[in-house]
């Protein structure tokens, strides 16, 4: 696997004995096995966002924390200009940018999303709280449970993200919007 996954496998691994929490412990809270659990922490498989977010919340720290390992410096404000954030590239077609990557004890983790049309069928993932997402361009089909809604430019969805959930990109052209994760 890539260095970026063995990097952010070390530190679950570190952040995870720092809180007192096995490995047993941590794959059960993540509703996974716990062999499938330590090769993430190996870097030898590769895992969602919502893996990620969830991890966070279990460890009762910022996402970019375990994405980074840099912790968010300011509280006040923080500014991010077009085309840059804080990149969290997966191996899944989606680009994502953080917005907020500096900013401590942020309440919600807005994310600017982009997805590259495929034929792949869509891989639902689920993480704690609720989110946000509005269609900046292009069009999307947005699966909920067993439900699909189809979205294009200036729609939104507001949705419990327990529930399992996938976005994809339809019509032949990149899909971009807004997630607002809210923790």
């Amino acid at each position: 696997m890539t260095y970026e996954l063995k990097e952010i496998g070390k530190r679950l691994s570190v952040l995870r004995d720092i809180n007192d929490i096995t490995a047993e412990e941590m794959a059960s809270k993540l509703n996974m096995s716990t062999e499938n659990y330590l090769a993430c922490e190996k870097g030898e498989a590769d895992f969602s966002f919502s893996f990620i977010l969830n991890a966070a919340v279990i460890l009762g720290i910022d996402v970019l924390e375990i994405i980074s390992g840099v912790s968010p410096k300011l509280s006040t404000c923080t500014v991010v200009k077009k085309g840059h954030g804080f990149p969290i590239n997966r191996n899944t077609g989606n680009d994502y940018r953080h917005l907020a990557h500096t900013f401590r004890d942020a309440k919600a983790d807005p994310l600017l999303v982009t997805v590259s049309p495929s034929d792949d069928p869509p891989v639902m993932h689920d993480h704690e709280g609720q989110e946000f997402n509005y269609v900046l361009h292009g069009n999307m089909k947005f699966y909920i449970g067993d439900i699909c809604y189809e979205l294009g430019k200036g729609d939104s969805v507001y949705f419990d993200s327990s529930i399992p959930h996938a976005e994809k990109a339809v019509g032949g052209k990149d899909l971009q919007f807004l997630a607002i994760v809210l923790k």
